[in-house]
């Protein structure tokens, strides 16, 4: 690829990543998505990853590089498919990742088609992860970063085919504290800019606030049960606790209690055991399969069920909604809405969406 359209956010690692393209001679163009205003996000100071500073660090790279800029609004259809589906999924009891959406229905499909209409070859992101073909199966593959601690192959596992052939990676075989010395090496004005950490939209991680104040999400006090149906008191609105939890239920019960599911219909919160958390399989639904096209057998595996979860090993099964987890040892907090990634060794075999926890 010769012509590429990269994606520059205004932090160090989508700067490094342009610099890095420059360097081997590609024919650039920069662009920032901006996905909201933020007065959509409640928001009238704080800097966020849409603000004006950050566009605005992204043209001044992009500039010091030698290459145009431009920015391309996404405000409705990131409203649509990325808050307005994390907060009903809350709403209905799941724990969803808006951002695998967003790169879903967003960031990748929308630039593939800008790069196209602006008759270029792919498109490039920061994202730390490495891209491959496999000549013998005729497919590409997403495979782990160099650097473990900034992987980012759960959050990419519904790739295409399509998508992973026209992106680059460029910081897939760099470690972050490369990518900081290249961007001083660069003079790049953000080379000290620290990383964001929560989600974009929610910046103070307050989800319970952002689904009430912004996207006008309201749930009721309920009641706590025990795997038997009793009562054990009264929570806040399920959508304020998450699978795993146990600090924060305000109720005492003498021993550790850990929110073991939520029923949205009953307005329940069901707490247990340490012991009643686990769980020994997954129904994962809508799977998109990326070393191979579609599971035929049963697979070993190892799954990861959240972002900063160490793997484990499992099985995977062929299922009429997708495919069944079963793991070599029973796994603690697992939640539907989640995604379950599935690799072999550092490379993805596929993903999808938690449907049921056995």
């Amino acid at each position: 690829m010769s012509k590429i359209l990269v994606a520059m956010s205004g932090g160090v690692d989508s700067s490094v990543a342009a610099a890095l393209l420059k360097q081997e001679g590609h024919e650039l163009c920069g662009v920032t998505l901006k996905l909201y205003e933020n007065e959509d996000i409640g928001v009238c100071s704080q800097r966020t990853c849409c603000s004006l500073a950050d566009v605005e660090d992204a043209r001044r790279v992009a500039s010091r590089l030698g290459f145009r800029h431009v920015v391309f609004s996404y405000s409705d259809e990131f409203r649509n498919d990325v808050m307005a589906r994390f907060a009903s999924e809350y709403a209905a009891g799941r724990t969803p990742n808006p951002c695998i959406d967003c790169n879903r229905f967003i960031k990748f499909p929308r630039l593939l088609y800008r790069a196209r209409l602006l008759g270029m070859d792919g498109i490039a992101t920061g994202h730390y992860a490495r891209i491959e073909y496999n000549g013998e199966t005729g497919r590409w593959l997403l495979k782990k970063a160099r650097d473990a601690s900034k992987d980012q192959t759960y959050v990419l596992y519904a790739l295409t085919q399509d998508e992973l052939a026209h992106t680059l990676f460029p910081l897939g075989n760099l470690l972050k504290t490369e990518v900081r010395r290249l961007a001083e090496e660069h003079g790049l004005v953000n080379a000290r800019k620290p990383d964001s950490q929560d989600i974009c939209f929610v910046p103070d991680g307050d989800y319970a606030d952002f689904l009430e104040r912004v996207m006008g999400i309201t749930v009721p006090e309920g009641d706590y049960i025990d795997t038997k149906g009793r009562v054990l008191g009264r929570h806040k609105g399920h959508h304020r606790y998450t699978v795993g939890q146990r600090k924060g239920l305000g109720v005492g019960f003498g021993e550790p209690r850990y929110v073991l599911r939520k029923d949205a219909r009953n307005n329940t919160v069901t707490l247990g055991t340490k012991e009643e958390l686990m769980s020994s399989s997954l129904i994962v639904k809508d799977v998109n399969w990326i070393s191979i096209d579609e599971l035929r057998r049963p697979v070993a595996v190892t799954v990861k069920t959240r972002y900063h979860q160490p793997e484990t090993a499992a099985v995977l099964h062929p299922h009429k909604d997708g495919a069944r987890v079963v793991f070599d040892s029973p796994q603690a907090a697992a939640a539907p809405g989640q995604a379950a990634v599935f690799y072999s060794g550092d490379t993805v075999v596929g993903g999808g969406i938690i449907m049921e926890v056995q």
